[in-house]
């Protein structure tokens, strides 16, 4: 097993958008299987590989104890819209409605290379949305009306975690394109 710690808000890794995967080899695999380990760990229902501090566009999920992972997802949206509650490793302790499409159709690779389809609804859709989000910098709270992340940024500057010192980000051992993290 090899958890790692998760990235909290106010570390830069988490906004800024990860690079496409361009080798799967066996670094890619042990990437997968620390975003496996250390999502399990923590009992969330998804991890992107920026919450790790890698700037890669890999995560997994576990939704009704089903565990996956995707990479370089592109996503088909429905049009039915769900609001429930939604929360992130990365920003402990708050949880807010948040507005997602219903279902998805998520399409990517798997850590071998091969080509995937998932088709998801209710928490399923919405752990690909928002770990996809992750890929694209994007946190949960930007998609809240104002009032609500008024009221989440409060809860988040509350936090017992908030402010702590963020760990040292190192570079991938994946090419990214000449881009240091």
């Amino acid at each position: 097993m090899s958890v790692k710690e998760i990235r909290l808000f106010g570390d830069p890794v988490l906004r800024t958008p990860a690079q496409e995967v361009d080798t799967y080899d066996k670094e890619l695999r042990r990437l997968v299987q620390d975003l496996t380990d250390t999502m399990l760990d923590a009992g969330g229902a998804g991890l992107a590989a920026p919450q790790l501090g890698v700037g890669l566009r890999v995560f997994s999920w576990c939704v009704d104890n089903e565990v996956g992972h995707l990479i370089n997802p592109s996503l088909d949206l429905s049009e039915d819209i769900q609001e429930e509650e939604e929360g992130c490793l990365s920003i402990p302790g708050v949880y807010v409605d948040t507005r997602r499409s219903y279902g998805v159709v998520a399409k990517g690779w798997n850590m071998h290379g091969d080509p995937v389809t998932i088709e998801g609804t209710e928490l399923l859709s919405r752990a690909i949305q928002h770990e996809t989000d992750h890929l694209d910098g994007i946190l949960f709270i930007d998609r809240l009306d104002p009032e609500q992340r008024r009221e989440a940024m409060k809860l988040i500057r509350e936090a017992e975690w908030f402010g702590q010192e963020q760990p040292v980000i190192k570079q991938s051992p994946h090419q990214i394109s000449g881009k240091w993290l």
